[in-house]
């Protein structure tokens, strides 16, 4: 939502980890939810993909809950772990102190490139920590 520019194409690379997938995705044009949601969760279809949309910049720009977070929610919940979304939550805020966008964000002017270097490595670190809980 908050990613002004046309989404390019990308081939997966069936050999990248889900943190290097959500990263390739995020430089592609999706934002943070999208991103989490696509490279974890490979079921989720065009049509939640496009829904998860409206969860970026903190859902709909509010800069509220992080969308890496929220995407990362979605994609337990479509695999049946979404009693391991409090530990994904719990996780984020050990590593990152808080999971406000708002807070994530306050250092950097919004759609710089520092906040979208920020925005793309807590997509990473998600999506990282995703896979690791759908392994336990």
């Amino acid at each position: 939502m908050f990613r002004f520019f046309r989404r390019k194409k990308i081939l997966a690379n069936e050999a990248a980890s889900a943190g290097e997938k959500a990263g390739q995705l995020f430089d592609a044009g999706y934002n943070c939810t999208q991103s989490v949601l696509q490279a974890t969760c490979p079921q989720a279809g065009d049509d939640l993909v496009t829904m998860a949309e409206a969860f970026g910049g903190g859902i709909g720009n509010s800069k509220c809950l992080c969308g890496a977070v929220t995407g990362g929610v979605m994609a337990l919940g479509l695999q049946g772990q979404g009693k391991a979304s409090g530990d994904l939550v719990a996780a984020f805020r050990t590593r990152n102190r808080t999971t406000c966008c708002k807070a994530l964000s306050a250092p950097y002017t919004w759609l710089s490139s520092a906040h979208l270097s920020n925005c793309r490595r807590l997509t990473v670190e998600t999506a990282e920590e995703v896979v690791r809980l759908l392994q336990k």
